[in-house]
């Protein structure tokens, strides 16, 4: 009998069990949090209330891992938007013109994702989970992890043994001390902390609004020497509208009526604030914090056999880029794509957490650039050479191209939506259209909007 533990029973540790199940006769997951049997809120998911999107690289990775799981979203409710033809996007440089593309997102309510995920990962009987419990810490030595220590509400320790462990406990996880108390190198970490800060709402979605509104993003400015704000709006299931408000240190969104409409309002464009002023709100606003980019390289370290780790865990990043459901469940297949290669067997450790790690890299390096050119960053990363005058007009260029040829446009949102390595975007025929530069002026407001039919009356 061959038995592995995930630590962590959200969404991240929902798909890492779902690739356990292969290769392991059971599959034990072990949570701190109970869970409902509905989709609803819960007290281990905080940014639960927030913006999510399933970017088009993680639904594809979500599909292969549980099959179902995206139909299953869909039929509860959740839209998929194509990027940019059924999202309206205003980014730093202006607003991207409709046309169809292969890349998209996936946006519904963080409470419908989990609940579908973990209703159907829990479908296959090798797997249980085990809620109100505590990972006090793992079993073995610095050659080799052989279980974890966990403690339920009687708060009497027990061992569970395992031939593999995940770690999928999230931003909090106290992964590093772990090793540590079983000998391990210390593991290094960077971070990246704009400051930045959430506001959401929740609304009713006016009575004859569209079932194909776009979505709409209004991208934060960086390196304008000023804090980043930005917003979005996305249809949900249940004929709702989640509307976020985001900002970095010195420009954080207020959580009063007032202010969140006024701080909306103030934004490079007032679309989104004139949207839900004809909606009928259902919450209050909402603030979160916890949006500080923490990457711990479990991969650099002489690790022991039988454990890895994924999702927040090894890397959190900042919320407003919307990578962190989609890079998880990256991870998880590359996990999976590891246990089908090697097994169950000594080597699949170093080998899974090399994989794992290298799906955050462009993910990482995407939220932390840009973070790094908003004011009063905080960071312990090793400052890089400032980038060329030629590489800065060359990425200018790119962005304004981006705004009126297709082609360049697509190649960014399938980088962005993970869909597409940034390796293999610069291709001869784009660098030939970025070196010809924009072939049309940026659109108006007004243009942009009228694009989009599927607004109706609403503007």
């Amino acid at each position: 009998m061959t038995g592995s533990v995930v630590l962590g029973g959200g969404l991240a540790g929902m798909l890492a069990a779902a690739a356990l199940a292969r290769h392991c006769d059971t599959v034990t997951v072990v949570d701190g949090d109970t869970f409902p049997a509905e989709p609803a809120p819960r007290r281990g998911l905080p940014q639960g209330k927030h913006s999510h999107m399933f970017m088009a690289g993680g639904v594809e990775a979500l599909n292969a891992l549980v099959p179902g799981a995206v139909d299953a979203l869909v039929a509860g409710g959740a839209n998929r938007r194509g990027m940019p033809w059924a999202m309206l996007t205003l980014s730093a440089g202006g607003w991207f013109p409709r046309h169809e593309g292969p890349s998209y997102i996936v946006v519904c309510s963080r409470d419908l994702i989990d609940h579908v995920v973990r209703d159907r990962v829990l479908r296959d009987p090798k797997i249980s989970l085990v809620p109100a419990t505590r990972v006090v810490g793992l079993t073995g030595d610095s050659a080799r992890v052989t279980g974890a220590r966990v403690s339920g509400a009687d708060d009497v320790e027990r061992a569970l043994p395992a031939d593999f462990v995940v770690d999928a406990t999230g931003r909090r996880s106290k992964a590093p001390e772990w090793l540590a108390e079983l000998g391990v190198d210390t593991v290094d970490e960077e971070f990246v902390d704009s400051g930045l800060a959430y506001a959401t709402r929740l609304f009713t979605a006016p009575k004859g609004t569209s079932p194909e509104l776009p979505a709409v993003l209004v991208q934060p400015r960086a390196g304008t020497g000023e804090p980043g704000r930005g917003g979005t709006l996305f249809p949900i299931e249940g004929d709702r509208w989640i509307v976020t408000m985001t900002g970095t240190r010195g420009g954080e969104p207020p959580t009063d009526d007032a202010g969140f409409v006024e701080f909306a309002r103030s934004l490079p464009s007032p679309l989104i604030a004139e949207l839900f002023a004809k909606a009928e709100p259902i919450t209050d606003v909402a603030p979160y914090r916890g949006t500080v980019n923490r990457r711990r390289h479990f991969e650099r370290i002489d690790g022991p056999e039988g454990f890895v780790v994924l999702g927040d865990a090894l890397a959190a990043l900042n919320p407003v880029y919307a990578h962190g459901m989609s890079v998880a469940a990256q991870e998880a297949l590359a996990l999976r794509d590891e246990l089908d290669s090697i097994g169950v067997k000594p080597g699949l450790a170093a080998a899974a957490q090399a994989a794992i790690a290298a799906r955050v890299e462009t993910p990482w390096a995407m939220a932390g650039d840009q973070d790094l050119a908003f004011p009063d960053v905080r960071t312990n990363r090793r400052p890089s050479p400032p980038p060329s005058q030629q590489e800065l007009d060359f990425l200018a260029r790119m962005a304004q191209t981006a705004l009126s040829e297709p082609e360049v446009a697509n190649a960014l949102f399938g980088v962005y939506t993970l869909i597409t390595p940034q390796a293999e975007m610069m291709t001869p025929r784009l660098l030939e259209l970025i070196e010809r530069g924009p072939t049309a002026a940026p659109l108006t407001a007004e243009a942009a909007v009228a694009n989009f039919p599927e607004f109706g009356d609403l503007l």
